[in-house]
């Protein structure tokens, strides 16, 4: 999410300080999709951080001895990665400034939310938290970043989403997307022209198995999702009829 510009920055000029807190760039990515894969609340899979970082493992072994020597998170042997409570605020932290300028670049810049993600890497690369101050009040103090992520509050609160992955909701169930958790931009600008939106209404029409493709029915009309697709869309459900 944050890691691929801030990890290729090692290799100009060595590591870059966050403004912010006195940790690398780096190391901010790092903790940042830490906080991302749920490394708050549990033991993630140093597999699964590295693929989302598009680094190898090797490199996350790296950077996983030097933030836990620093105090920022915790390893266990066949359990995983968490965060430390420090390395939940320095993780918070760069959460914040990176959806803080997705949302800015979005809504005040006309940047297309297929457009924003890497221009909010280098900008919450350098941004203090003044900098994200005010771009929260210029952008109308959002709560969401333009795919439906949660901001974190300066306090370092977050309001989660009760929400699921489309693929574990029933036929016929509805509600509205919550949150679009892709990051393509060619799969995004595919999403948008067939209205699949944080906000939009939705109603499951018919799932394949297997984790198979899924129908649904959206404003702009009926949408087929892959398995793939869908498990990165989440929905919050309306409540069963009475």
């Amino acid at each position: 999410m944050y890691g691929l510009t801030e990890v290729k920055l090692l290799g100009r000029g060595g590591p870059r300080v966050s403004s912010m807190a006195g940790i690398t760039a780096a190391q901010a990515a790092y903790l940042g999709e830490l906080f991302r894969l749920g490394g708050e609340h549990r033991y993630v899979d140093p597999g699964s951080w590295a693929q989302t970082l598009h680094v190898s493992p090797a490199a996350v072994s790296r950077m996983s001895r030097r933030l836990e020597k620093a105090g920022l998170i915790e390893r266990r042997p066949y359990r995983g990665i968490r965060l430390t409570p420090r390395g939940r605020e320095e993780g918070v932290r760069a959460v914040r400034a990176h959806r803080m300028a997705e949302a800015y670049l979005v809504s005040v810049l006309g940047y297309g939310w297929h457009e924003a993600h890497d221009t909010a890497d280098r900008l919450g690369e350098i941004a203090d938290e003044v900098l994200v101050a005010r771009l929260e009040a210029h952008a109308g103090y959002p709560r969401r970043c333009p795919h439906g992520e949660p901001i974190p509050r300066a306090d370092g609160s977050i309001d989660e989403p009760n929400d699921t992955p489309l693929t574990s909701v029933a036929v016929g169930s509805s509600g509205r997307i919550s949150r679009v958790r892709v990051r393509d931009a060619g799969r995004l600008q595919y999403l948008e022209a067939k209205g699949v939106l944080p906000g939009a209404p939705f109603r499951v029409e018919g799932k394949a198995p297997f984790e198979g493709p899924i129908r649904v029915s959206l404003p702009c009309g009926d949408c087929v999702l892959g398995g793939e697709l869908a498990r990165n869309i989440w929905v919050e459900v309306d409540p069963p009829s009475a």
